[in-house]
């Protein structure tokens, strides 16, 4: 009896693995389909996709509007317009403090270059750190002058997504429950609530994961800024600035920018300043994923470190800087989604 047992059991573990390996094929061409029409369709996708973590993040401050008598219509619009200056405000802040701190950054590089005269591997660590980011600040540069010198054509398209992304994002939070009964229309019968969680479950992790991640850089540059600057180590806001503009950016964002500040450190006051530097920027860092992590994103999906660098690496190859914004906020709403499905 174990003879014939044995045949049928390995018959069963081989036709088990082939339906997931057909299943596995299926879902990497539906995927590879999806990007190829989402690449193909970028003038409507990528304003879709921003409206989306616009509305978002605007839906707490429409919904308490609405539940204190306020219209939708006029909850969302002036939830909108709330943004729109928040937003616009502090990307001010950041753009004035990054372009006053420009040329005494790429001083101060140079000048920690210069400082990093010796042969020993530190030395040669320090003047390879402050080439690579000086070119790097000139590669963005030119990235920047080249594109402002593409004209009205560039300030055109721009008017026009920013526009085209403001006006969905108004009707997303306009016209959320005729979205949601669209939805439940859509669905297949007797699917509609589980189609309506798994659509729920993503837009909670998206919305979640970046509110929390404002939230954690606004007090991760506020730290830094305030460390750098009882330091004495110059351009400390600019650098704070740095530092908030990487957050949207996990890892390779925060790596950067914190090696910005302790080259900064090295050229203005030597090894002792560079050295508190490195230990405040890393002190905020511990701070951040032992408290303010666990604490601000507990309630959102919490994604591994090498699945944000491949989300980061497949958002920059796809859609360059603006892919590599939206890639893990789009990551954490696909791995909500699929545990809301493993769930079933």
């Amino acid at each position: 009896m174990d003879f014939e047992r044995e045949p049928v059991a390995k018959g069963a573990d081989w036709r088990s693995a082939s339906r997931w390996g057909t299943a596995v094929l299926v879902a990497a061409a539906v995927v590879a389909l999806v990007v190829a029409l989402c690449v193909l369709l970028r003038a409507a996708v990528v304003p879709l996709l921003i409206a989306v973590l616009i509305s978002a993040l605007v839906e707490p401050v429409s919904r308490r509007l609405t539940a204190r008598g306020l219209p939708r219509a006029m909850a969302a619009a002036t939830g909108c317009l709330l943004l729109v200056a928040v937003v616009g405000g502090a990307l001010w802040v950041v753009v004035k403090l990054i372009s006053d701190a420009a040329s005494g950054l790429t001083a101060s590089l140079q000048a920690a270059a210069d400082r990093a005269s010796g042969t020993d591997p530190f030395a040669q660590a320090v003047r390879g750190a402050a080439s690579g980011l000086e070119q790097l600040g000139r590669s963005l540069g030119a990235g920047v002058v080249s594109g402002v010198l593409t004209g009205v054509g560039l300030a055109a398209q721009v008017l026009a997504c920013g526009v085209l992304t403001l006006a969905l994002a108004f009707f997303l939070l306009k016209d959320r429950a005729l979205l949601v009964a669209a939805l439940r229309r859509a669905a297949p019968a007797g699917q509609e609530e589980k189609v309506l969680g798994v659509a729920g479950t993503g837009y909670a992790a998206m919305s979640g994961f970046m509110r929390g991640t404002t939230i954690i850089a606004a007090i991760d540059a506020g730290f830094i800024a305030l460390g750098l600057t009882l330091l004495g180590v110059p351009h400390a806001p600019g650098l704070g600035a740095l530092v908030f503009v990487g957050a949207y950016v996990p890892y390779a964002g925060a790596f950067l920018s914190g090696l910005t500040a302790v080259v900064v450190a090295f050229a203005d006051g030597g090894l002792g300043e560079a050295l508190w530097a490195f230990g405040i920027v890393l002190g905020v860092q511990a701070l951040e994923g032992a408290i303010l992590q666990p604490a601000v994103q507990s309630r959102t999906v919490r994604l591994h470190p090498a699945v944000v660098l491949l989300a980061i690496s497949a958002g920059a190859s796809l859609g360059g800087l603006l892919g590599t914004l939206l890639a893990v906020p789009l990551t954490a709403a696909a791995v909500g989604v699929a545990g809301q499905v493993r769930r079933w």
